[in-house]
């Protein structure tokens, strides 16, 4: 679960199942960049019930998630 370098995917949300709202634009990678790259992936808002975080509550949290951190359910 934890990443051997810099990544803007929170751990709260690593590992757990959330539903994707909106379909955002296409964006470089912020931590290929840091390493002097660039890699354009597509970004999701992807909303999770705290409910699904945290094992209790009613609201939920909305985030903006590169494709490569998002893995697909069937």
């Amino acid at each position: 679960m934890d990443s051997d370098g810099h990544t803007r995917l929170p751990r709260y949300v690593r590992g757990h199942v959330g539903e994707v709202v909106a379909v955002r634009a296409v964006w470089a990678l912020p931590d290929q960049t840091l390493r002097g790259t660039s890699r354009p992936e597509q970004v999701y808002a992807v909303r999770f019930t705290a409910d699904e975080l945290w094992g209790s509550g009613s609201h939920s949290v909305t985030l903006d998630l590169w494709e490569s951190y998002v893995e697909q359910q069937r």
